[in-house]
């Protein structure tokens, strides 16, 4: 199209009357439609003046962004500890492989013979997720992690109304992911809490008491939410089977465990993965996530379509689609965030056979940071720590500081701020997960920046409640900017 012709771009000057002829000449449309508001579905993009709208230049709109790109903070920038999250860092190769035009520019409606090779990293992603897990099968259909706990849960209705077994109610411990509970009740059941002991894992007990012939299952995180493993496992899982419930297994975690447990001599029948996670891809900023499901071979009918298998026909591997026996049916519409099953694959393809190193340097990072701090934070489970090491807020309290104070002061420092408040079973919570990628360097700087804060409580407490000191943005009220967002520059 001409420029003449970009009539839709907003912001552009145009003549109404040439444009209700282009109009009329191109689509045969009646000027009478569209004369006076404008409101044919032709021109809903066009936006009509507004009052005292910006008028900037390019290069003061170029200046704004970048200024305020360079107040972000970034992988570049340094340790992202964000407790539960697992922001890893991301390889420039798998960058490169989803950026390379044979991908990026494939469309995602293009027929099973033109997308052989998509195809086939898809399946030997999925492949390889059910082998590093040890369970017979995987999709990648979910769009995150809660989607594939959704989808889970969807699995678990069929797999009980297909035995006509009226089971209503799914167990979840309290030192469970948030999503849990949601997905649990988005199924269609109600939800009761399991209690967590005195150690931060789950009550077996409590667990005994509160299932019986209405519980479908238990979805539990595992290592749970203080970044502790759940050792009573197996204890747990015959609970269930003499109840015939099904155990479903939070994996958003897994980065402590990849390519260590066996999920199948675990018992579990069902769990969630998270490829924007545990296998490195883009996370945070809302997105791209990318889910992955696996589960037992009782499972296996019910996976939701479209599925995937590989075929030899004619000498040669074909990929096609499928819908399992008992599918729950499509879940979404599209089969996966194809670019992050792209960076995952690379990942996955780059560790080959050493990928539980990754598991390893994690836990040993976290176990690290957490004997170095707890001279001055207090660790919420005396337990060993897995991925992350989780801290309450008791050595912050008996200085009158508080968890967000401390967060704050961080970000003074020159470092993005762990996960705080969060699990809420863990009074005040502070977060701290590095990850296999950081070094011990970078470990240490953070290490220095903690000791300084309790320093400067000691000397100057009220620098410490005033924080941040020497960020863009200073004080919030975190509670109205949820609640009262601003989102485009006419609000305010």
């Amino acid at each position: 199209m001409s420029h003449k012709k970009r009539y839709t771009l907003s912001g552009m000057v145009f003549r109404k009357e040439r444009l209700l002829n282009e109009i009329d000449k191109d689509h045969k449309f009646s000027k009478s439609d569209i004369q006076d508001n404008l409101s044919h579905p032709l021109l809903k993009d066009i936006r009509k003046p507004k009052d005292n709208y910006p008028k900037l230049s390019e290069v003061q709109l170029v200046r704004h962004y970048s200024r305020l790109a360079r107040q972000n903070y970034s992988w570049e920038d340094g340790l992202y500890p964000l407790g539960s999250c697992t922001m890893k860092y991301n390889p420039v190769l798998n960058e490169w492989a989803a950026n390379n035009a044979s991908f990026s520019k494939l469309h995602p409606y293009l027929p099973e013979n033109l997308s052989q090779g998509a195809m086939q990293i898809i399946f030997e992603t999925q492949q390889a997720i059910a082998e590093i897990v040890d369970l017979p099968g995987s999709t990648l259909t979910p769009a995150a992690g809660a989607h594939g706990e959704l989808a889970g849960v969807f699995m678990m209705r069929n797999y009980f109304e297909e035995r006509n077994e009226k089971r209503n109610i799914i167990l979840i411990p309290d030192s469970a992911h948030g999503t849990n509970p949601a997905s649990a009740a988005m199924g269609g059941f109600q939800v009761k809490k399991v209690p967590s002991n005195e150690q931060g894992l789950t009550d077996i007990e409590a667990l005994e008491k509160l299932t019986d012939e209405n519980t479908a299952a238990l979805m539990i995180t595992n290592p749970n939410t203080l970044g502790i493993f759940e050792s009573e496992t197996l204890k747990i899982k015959n609970i269930l089977e003499k109840k015939g419930a099904l155990l479903f297994v939070d994996g958003a975690n897994l980065n402590a465990l990849i390519g260590k447990i066996s999920f199948k001599k675990m018992g579990v029948d069902l769990s969630q993965l998270n490829l924007h996670k545990t296998f490195s891809t883009p996370h945070g900023g809302g997105g791209p996530g990318q889910g992955a499901l696996v589960c037992s071979e009782r499972m296996l009918p019910y996976l939701p379509e479209p599925h995937i298998k590989c075929a030899e026909k004619e000498g040669r591997l074909v990929y096609e689609f499928y819908k399992p026996q008992k599918s729950i049916g499509a879940i979404k519409g599209c089969y996966g965030q194809f670019a992050v099953i792209l960076r995952a694959w690379v990942y996955i393809k780059k560790w080959g056979n050493q990928i539980h190193k990754s598991a390893e340097r994690a836990v040993l990072n976290a176990n690290y940071m957490r004997k170095r701090l707890e001279p001055y934070l207090s660790i919420a489970s005396k337990l060993p720590t897995m991925h992350e090491a989780v801290f309450n807020h008791n050595t912050l309290k008996d200085k009158d500081i508080t968890t967000m104070n401390f967060a704050k002061a961080l970000i003074d420092r020159g470092f993005y701020a762990p996960t705080v408040y969060f699990p809420l079973n863990v009074p005040g919570a502070i977060m701290v997960e590095p990850t296999e990628t950081e070094t011990k360097e970078e470990m240490d700087d953070f290490i220095d920046a903690v000791k300084d804060i309790f320093e400067t409580i000691e000397k100057e407490p009220e620098k410490i409640k005033n924080s941040p000191l020497n960020s863009f943005v200073r004080k919030i009220d975190e509670v109205q900017a949820s609640k009262n967002p601003i989102l485009t520059w006419d609000m305010i």
